[in-house]
C-alpha cells in the first residue's frame, strides 16, 4: 500500500494569543520547557503536530535569570559542527559576556522542540528580552 503524501502548503491558520513570560527568578530548563510547549501549541484543543498553532511568546526579564554561581562556572554552550573532533564548548560567562542571556534562552528552547520543519517557524513566534 502506498503511502499518501500532503504537498499542499501548510494551511494559514489562526494563531492562539500572544503570552507575556517574565524570566525573573524562574530556572533556565523549566522555563525553556513552558516556552517550547506554547510554542508548539500544546495547551490548545485544536492542537495537531503538522500545523503550526502555537502563540507568539514574549520572555522578558531575560537578566533575571535564576542560575547558582556555582552553575555559571560549570556550565557550557555547546554547538556541533558534524565534523570528528567540530564540538565547540564555550563557557557561560563568555556566552553571557557576548550575546548576553537571550542566546541562552534561545538555544535551550531551539533544543526543546522537535526536529522537523517547523522548529524554525515556531522559533520565529520566540521574542526574549534583556
Amino acid at each position: 500500500m502506498q503511502q499518501t503524501h500532503n504537498t499542499k502548503k501548510i494551511p494559514n491558520v489562526r494563531l492562539a494569543e500572544p503570552v507575556l513570560m517574565s524570566a525573573q527568578g524562574k530556572k533556565l530548563g523549566r522555563l525553556a520547557s513552558t516556552v517550547a510547549h506554547l510554542l508548539m501549541g500544546k495547551q490548545s484543543a485544536l492542537y495537531e503536530r503538522h500545523i503550526p498553532r502555537g502563540a507568539k511568546v514574549l520572555v522578558t526579564d531575560a537578566a533575571k535569570l535564576d542560575i547558582r554561581l556555582a552553575e555559571r562556572s560549570k556550565k557550557y554552550h555547546k554547538r556541533y559542527s558534524g565534523y570528528p573532533g567540530g564540538l565547540r564548548l564555550t563557557p557561560f560567562p563568555e556566552v553571557v559576556a557576548k550575546k548576553g542571556m537571550r542566546e541562552l534562552i534561545r538555544h535551550a528552547v531551539y533544543g526543546m522542540l522537535p526536529a522537523n520543519r517547523l522548529r524554525n517557524m515556531r522559533m520565529k513566534n520566540l521574542t526574549i528580552r534583556e
